[in-house]
Formats: C-alpha cells, structure tokens, sequence
C-alpha cells in the first residue's frame, strides 16, 4: 500500500508544479489514494461537484420520485454502548482528548445514489458510480495564492430546538471540544505553514436536512506557506491527513483508538475530495456518506467524544446525522 502512496504524492507534487489540474480522492487510512488529471475524469464513472467545480454537464432533469422512502436501521444502544465505554476509557485514562466515533447505520431508500447526488444541497459532492455518494458540508483546506485555510466542523444542534445558536455556543462540553479541534488544526498547518492564526472562531453554518434544519459550528484557521512550497499538494496531504476533524487528538493515539472502538472499515468515508484548476486548490472532508455493500446500503456517520460527552446524546447525534441534505420532500417517509 505504501507504493499507493508513494505514487499519488508524486503525482500531485508533479502535475501541482506543471500547474496541471486534477482530481483526487484519499481514503481515511491512506492506502486507496486516487488520483486523475481533470481531462481523464470519466463522467460515467465519477461526478462531482466541489462548491461549483464540477464536471457534470449533462443538464440532468430526473424528477424525485413523488413519494421518497429513506428508513434508517441504526445499531442498537446496547450495541452503541460499549464502542462509547472503550472510547470514554481511553480518554479518562489521559490517552486522548477528543476521539471522533462513527458507526455504519443500513438504509433503505427508493433513491438511487445518482437522484441523492444530483438533488443534495450540499457544497461538496461526489458519486462514484455503484461506490459510493457523499454530500459534505465540510470544507477540509482551500489553497488561494500562498494563503491556506482550514474550516473544521465540531457541533451539531436541530435548528429547531428554542435559542438554538445560544444553546450550541454556551455548551460546555460542545466549546471544550471545538477548542481541542481547533487547536489540532493549528499544529497540523503549522507542520505546512510558516504563519498560522484563527480568522474565524465558531460562526454558525445552517445545514438543511431533509426533514429539519441543523445549526453546525465551524472556525476558520489560516496560515501563509513557505516560498518553497512549489505546489507540492501530494507532500501537503501526506502531512496533513487523515484530518483532524474526524479523528481527534493527539491524532496518533487517537487512531488506535478509533481502530479498537469501531471495529469497521471506513473505507473513503472521512477520507478527502479535492481539486486543483491550475491555480486554486480546494478539498473537502468526506462526510455525509452512503455506500453500497452488496444489495445493502449503508450510512456512515460519527461525532466527537469527550470525557464530558453522555453516551445517550452521542448515539442521537450519530442518528441525526443519517439524513438526505433536500430543502423539501413534501412526502418523505423519514
């Protein structure tokens, strides 16, 4: 796998210098990095559309079936329970701070991947044929000039809920563990960049779901990169990855953890989408994630968990997060 790799770092130092645009995936673990030069992309094989940066011309007009069926099968608390008990462990025994934890949830859906990937409102999208679809409100870095950024994302509340924005931004726990991200991030792009600050500190992003809207607290941490880097995006994402956002800190012991806890492949879930157009690089966090195993399909879904966090809370949150991101379904059966 390390020839993997090897490989795909070479390949994007290479086409970066050249200024040749291109397209890439990287799964959570590194070992099924791809990589494409933007005129090789197959549109039978791969669609995206990365804020706007697309290649899906096809002017598709397939309507939504009038009534859609999404029923979600999660695991059971009793099953939840003990992967949120291993993790709680960890972090009491000092070995983590923070551990993102991500169940697999089957659903049951009269949509085909392609419908979910053309009519989801999220900024980040992509299909891979008979793979796998993934909408992301998660932006994971934008590369403008010299300047990089990182937006991570760290909590989640039902739009709904009374003074919804006061009850995420005084939460305890929800700050404690925004604050730990944050300053992950920090350290990440100080590995890249030689001047790194926080220009945006937890602003609110509305998400929609299809059944609710959700408030989702995100910051904005900036850095300058050094006069050499040379477009070396294959060495940037070596360095940076697997994000930060969906593993914890200190990242290292944190995947252990993560490992023993889940006990699944996350396979390109929480992996990175991106692209570069000659110029401008920009790459997202593979949330929001449906895959096809065999005739089955699963949801992947997950959330950061601290010693403060309560096991209840968490396993609804990762419910929560199983959605299809429509601004309507006037007959969803949710």
């Amino acid at each position: 796998m390390e020839n993997a790799a090897g490989d795909f770092t070479e390949k994007l130092n290479e086409w970066g210098k050249n200024k040749t645009p291109f397209f890439f995936l990287v799964d959570y673990q590194f070992q099924k990095p791809l990589a494409w030069k933007l005129d090789d992309v197959d549109p039978n094989e791969i669609l995206f559309n990365l804020n706007g940066f697309t290649n899906d011309v096809t002017g598709f007009s397939d309507d939504l079936p009038e009534h859609i069926q999404f029923d979600k099968h999660p695991l059971a608390f009793k099953d939840y329970q003990p992967k949120f008990d291993c993790v709680l462990r960890h972090l009491n025994a000092g070995n983590s701070f923070l551990v993102n934890l991500s169940v697999p949830t089957p659903v049951d859906t009269n949509l085909t991947l392609e419908q979910i990937f053309r009519h989801s409102e999220a900024p980040y999208r992509l299909l891979f044929k008979n793979r796998f679809v993934c909408f992301s409100p998660e932006i994971f870095v934008r590369i403008q000039g010299n300047r990089i950024a990182s937006f991570p994302m760290k909590g989640t509340i039902d739009a709904s809920v009374p003074h919804a924005e006061q009850v995420i931004l005084s939460d305890y726990k929800e700050a404690a563990e925004h604050a730990t991200i944050v300053d992950l991030i920090r350290n990440d792009l100080s590995m890249v960049a030689e001047k790194v600050w926080v220009e945006r500190y937890r602003y609110i992003d509305r998400i929609q779901a299809s059944d609710k809207t959700l408030l989702q607290v995100s910051s904005e941490i900036a850095g300058i990169l050094p006069a050499g880097f040379d477009a070396q995006y294959g060495d940037l994402l070596k360095k940076l990855l697997p994000a930060g956002s969906i593993t914890g800190a200190p990242k290292p012991r944190t995947l252990a953890i993560i490992q023993e806890a889940e006990e699944y492949n996350r396979g390109y879930y929480t992996g990175v989408m991106g692209y570069f157009d000659g110029e401008n690089f920009e790459s997202a966090v593979m949330i929001r994630f449906i895959e096809e195993q065999g005739q089955q399909l699963v949801f992947k879904s997950g959330g950061g968990i601290t010693a403060l966090s309560n096991a209840k809370s968490e396993y609804q949150e990762v419910i929560d997060k199983v959605y299809l991101p429509f601004s309507h379904t006037p007959h969803a059966v949710l």
